[in-house]
């Protein structure tokens, strides 16, 4: 039996019903603060809503409380973003793999925080990956799957430190044990050969970014 699914919807943007298309089926459904609405608006059932709740529009909170939603309100002076919160949550019940949906757009320090997350040590326990705007970015601690079209672009961005021994099969110009160093563009625009790439590395963490996942061809 594979680890149990959580599907967390961000605020930011409201997110595109591709966004959700092709995602396993979740075991529960959290939101993070004004979340509440994208997920609203794709028709899915929250089963909590997690944050300060200083931001989500109050009928929104009202609708997926009446359908069965749990509320977990938090202080607005907290030492965590209402999407950190969100993954702790997922985790306590008991989920082993998160897909963030949304947290695109809007202000650039909350974007890059929400990507930062993703690859946090807090939740290295967890398999990542989100849906943001046209992105998909899958996070990689040993190996992962990218799954695209044919010629589609990815970038593979260290986060933390360096990436120790990537090696890639499917991408046009392969790696085979390099090191990536943050800060440094040698894993950018790189391209699908397949529909299915694997990368893997020894040491480190990568976000593996597909910008046009879902961009219209």
């Amino acid at each position: 039996m594979g680890a149990r699914v959580a599907w967390i919807f961000s605020g930011g943007d409201p997110p595109s019903p591709s966004a959700i298309a092709g995602l396993p089926v979740p075991d529960m459904i959290v939101a993070a603060d004004s979340g509440v609405e994208h997920a609203l608006a794709l028709g899915c059932s929250v089963d909590v809503v997690v944050g300060d709740l200083d931001s989500a529009d109050p009928a929104a909170l009202d609708a997926a409380v009446t359908a069965g939603a749990n509320l977990e309100r938090h202080p607005v002076a907290k030492e965590a973003t209402d999407l950190e919160l969100a993954f702790v949550t997922a985790r306590v019940h008991g989920c082993g793999q998160v897909v963030v949906i949304g947290g695109h757009g809007g202000r650039l320090d909350h974007l890059l925080g929400n990507a930062l997350l993703l690859a946090s040590p807090d939740f290295a326990d967890l398999q990542v990956e989100a849906r943001m705007g046209e992105a998909d970015v899958v996070v990689v601690h040993d190996a992962a799957e990218l799954h695209g079209r044919v010629g589609d672009v990815c970038s593979l961005v260290p986060v933390g430190g360096p990436a120790a021994g990537v090696r890639t099969r499917g991408l046009r110009f392969p790696l085979h044990g390099e090191v990536l160093h943050p800060g440094s563009t040698r894993g950018v625009s790189n391209e699908l050969l397949e529909p299915v790439a694997h990368v893997a590395l020894e040491h480190g963490v990568l976000l593996a970014v597909l910008p046009n996942a879902r961009k219209a061809s």
